[in-house]
């Protein structure tokens, strides 16, 4: 029997529990019998289990829907379907009858006796929902009440409950008449239960219902189930790749299509094929998307189409749908977010300054909304600008960022943004938008826009920015900056001279000095990326060793050039470069590069492939390790690991013929190997060892404390980086 399903009752009818809530759908108005597909007896066998039991489901024979109530209630199933309009909320006028909960039940709707259609009877219990208005002040005071303030209790409660069913491509909405004596209604208890015959669906088909009443009293009931599908259609992974495997006799022929199920318009068909016999199917993890479904059917009339969307929650299938989103102008003012699915995602307007940086939000005009896929949207600006772009997030992560006019308008001006604030009596403030925040002009603040405050001041009142946006209240100018940078020229040229006169005296004077830095010795680092804690620790190491008369080379600097070259390539190159120089090479031991070591010792050159893009150290074992073997490692490589991260032990007995170190504790004779002998005196080595220290340690403790936690190493502002 398919998971979920369990057994009810004398008869052994089925019944799919819920799984899911809250989901809500789009309203339709369908005739009734827009999709009947007769399902014979023998395929409900296959798709229900072989059970004597289950295939004793309940049969309804004729087309005809009907419902019934249980005692105390009286019930009224009006003709044909209503269109499903569930309007506002409104307050309930005293008690009312308001559906509790929806129960599901499959039968067979048979129009013969062997040619019957699956159906889900769905059960409707209800409750009272409000009170009976107090009694007035003269009632309490024994006064004699009016006869016609008791009808109200001797009438009837009366609900029209609207029942919406949904499983693609049908859509369905009936109407019951529903009352009970008002005598029986007590507020919060439930009074019973109406049962409709049925709505046909398909096998495997998601069925959502909605259930609420006209008017409504509270928020609409729902219920998602999925019916059972036929096991002849099956979906598995295997690595990069995904199989569809139908498991039929050879003389089946069958119909097979792959389609796009858009919430937003209609179904996109992508494959197609009439298909004999078994079949095994395979797609590529990149053909993969939330809404990619399946359908399989026998080539035979009025058959059974099974529809299956497996890679709605697919990780895979979310990350191709981003990557295969795309942002698109359409002129003059109009943009679209093209997408094969549709997604959840906020689109947000920025501005991007030259030179890099984050791109700084501009709430207006256009404020956090959610964007339609393949939907022509408007931006309310008066006039394009190249640094004005589009930022589409989901779930406040930024997915999609695009200068839309950077084609059409040329690159990024460097360009001052403007923001003007106006209030009452035609009072407005100006503030320039920096990547410190807003700077008001004419501040004292320390930065470009305060510097160039009245001289942007005169600009916008000459005419000569460019208005963005405006409304009531604020307005957006985009102010050029170039003729200020022109008309300093000559003060850079200067302070270059300047600058280079300085510099040439502190060569001549620091001579000695620069020489020992320029014949620094070379360090190659090699390391295995296990994660980005350990990648921000090699960094933070590499940053520090930089500050000593080292040439330090490591693939964290050289990330252009790795995904350039390769993994093995780049490191040979390093390699033979660092040796030719007299350098050496840094084995930065780690589990994960400990392991990578046994492996190849024990499976030779097959596993020494790389792990990932940019893993040198696994690139680099195929020529490391023969230099172990054949003695020349001795003077040309040292080992080292992190105190708290791996013991002595764990270091592989063929790398301990060169010195392996513990770091930070015995830092001292580890930049003692790696310098060149005769400098520095002990204590200047003592002092760098306290400097390299410093900055190592707080990186280790937090790869110590929290293991896996995000973030990237930290690139040195004013080192060397060898190779990039």
């Amino acid at each position: 029997m398919p998971t979920g399903l369990g057994l009810s009752g004398s008869r052994g009818t089925v019944s799919a529990p819920p799984f899911g809530g809250g989901r809500t759908g789009p309203w339709a108005l369908v005739s009734p019998g827009t999709w009947k597909m007769p399902v014979p007896l023998f395929l409900l066998s296959l798709a229900l289990g072989r059970s004597p039991m289950v295939l004793s489901l309940e049969k309804l024979m004729g087309p005809q829907d009907t419902a019934r109530c249980s005692p105390g209630l009286s019930c009224h199933l009006w003709d044909g379907d209503v269109l499903c309009l569930p309007g506002s909320i409104v307050s309930a006028p005293g008690p009312v009858l308001v559906p509790t909960r929806l129960q599901t039940e499959l039968v067979l709707r048979c129009h013969q006796e062997t040619d019957c259609d699956l159906c889900v009877r769905v059960a409707i219990h209800l409750a009272v929902h409000g009170h009976w208005e107090e009694p007035k002040d003269e009632d309490k005071l024994g006064i004699a009440a009016d006869p016609e303030l008791e009808e109200p209790r001797n009438a009837f409660l009366q609900a029209q409950v609207v029942l919406s069913f949904q499983a693609y491509p049908t859509a369905r909405c009936v109407l019951l008449e529903v009352q009970v004596r008002a005598a029986l209604a007590r507020p919060g208890q439930s009074v019973g239960s109406v049962v409709f015959d049925c709505f046909e669906a398909a096998l495997g088909a998601e069925v959502r219902l909605w259930s609420y009443t006209q008017p409504r009293y509270q928020k609409e009931l729902n219920l998602t189930q999925q019916l059972p599908a036929l096991p002849w259609l099956s979906v598995s992974a295997d690595g990069d790749d995904v199989h569809l495997v139908l498991d039929v006799s050879e003389e089946q022929h069958f119909g097979l299509s792959l389609y796009w199920n858009h919430v937003q318009g209609p179904t996109k068909p992508w494959w197609h094929s009439n298909l004999t016999g078994p079949q095994n199917i395979t797609l590529n993890h990149t053909d993969l998307f939330p809404c990619l479904c399946i359908q399989v059917w026998p080539l035979e009339p009025d058959s059974v189409r099974t529809s299956l969307c497996p890679f709605r929650e697919d990780p895979r299938a979310q990350g191709n749908l981003w990557r295969a989103a795309r942002l698109r102008l359409l002129p003059p003012r109009g943009w679209q977010l093209n997408a094969p699915c549709s997604l959840l995602a906020e689109a947000t307007l920025c501005w991007q300054a030259p030179g890099g940086g984050p791109c700084q939000s501009l709430v207006p005009p256009l404020s956090r909304t959610n964007v339609t896929v393949n939907k022509t949207l408007e931006l309310p600006l008066l006039n394009a600008h190249p640094n004005l772009c589009v930022q589409v997030s989901s779930w406040e992560k930024l997915q999609l960022q695009e200068c839309l006019w950077a084609d059409s308008l040329g690159a990024l001006k460097d360009d001052m943004l403007l923001v003007e604030t106006r209030g009452p009596q035609d009072n407005r403030s100006l503030c320039a938008l920096e990547p410190s925040g807003c700077t008001p002009l004419l501040s004292r603040a320390s930065t470009r826009a305060a510097h160039l405050g009245e001289q942007l001041l005169q600009d916008l009142q000459s005419g000569q920015c460019l208005q963005l946006w405006e409304d009531d209240l604020r307005a957006l100018w985009a102010c050029p900056m170039d003729k200020y940078v022109h008309q300093r020229w000559a003060l850079v040229w200067l302070a270059c001279l300047l600058l280079a006169s300085v510099l040439f005296l502190l060569f001549l004077f620091k001579k000695d000095h620069v020489k020992a830095a320029a014949k620094g010795r070379a360090a190659l680092l090699l390391y295995s990326a296990e994660d980005s804690g350990f990648e921000r620790l090699v960094g933070a190491l590499a940053s520090a060793l930089c500050q000593l008369p080292l040439r330090v080379v490591v693939d964290l600097w050289s990330r252009r050039e790795l995904s350039a070259q390769g993994p093995l390539a780049w490191f040979h190159a390093q390699r033979y470069q660092t040796l030719q120089d007299g350098g050496v090479v840094v084995l930065l031991f780690s589990p994960g590069a400990v392991a990578l070591c046994h492996e190849w010792l024990q499976d030779g050159a097959a596993a020494s492939a790389p792990q990932g893009p940019h893993d040198a150290f696994a690139a680099s074992l195929s020529c490391v390790l023969p230099d172990f073997l054949q003695g020349r490692a001795p003077g040309r490589y040292v080992g080292a690991y992190f105190d708290g991260l791996l013991h002595s032990e764990a270091v592989p007995a063929l790398f301990r013929s060169v010195p392996v170190f513990s770091l930070p504790s015995q830092l001292p004779d580890f930049l003692g190997t790696l310098q060149r002998p005769g400098s520095p005196r002990p204590g200047r080595l003592r002092e760098r060892a306290k400097q390299v220290s410093r900055v190592l340690q707080p990186s280790l403790d937090q790869l110590l404390q929290a293991p896996g936690a995000p973030g990237a190493p930290g690139y040195p502002g004013d080192c060397t980086r060898d190779g990039t």
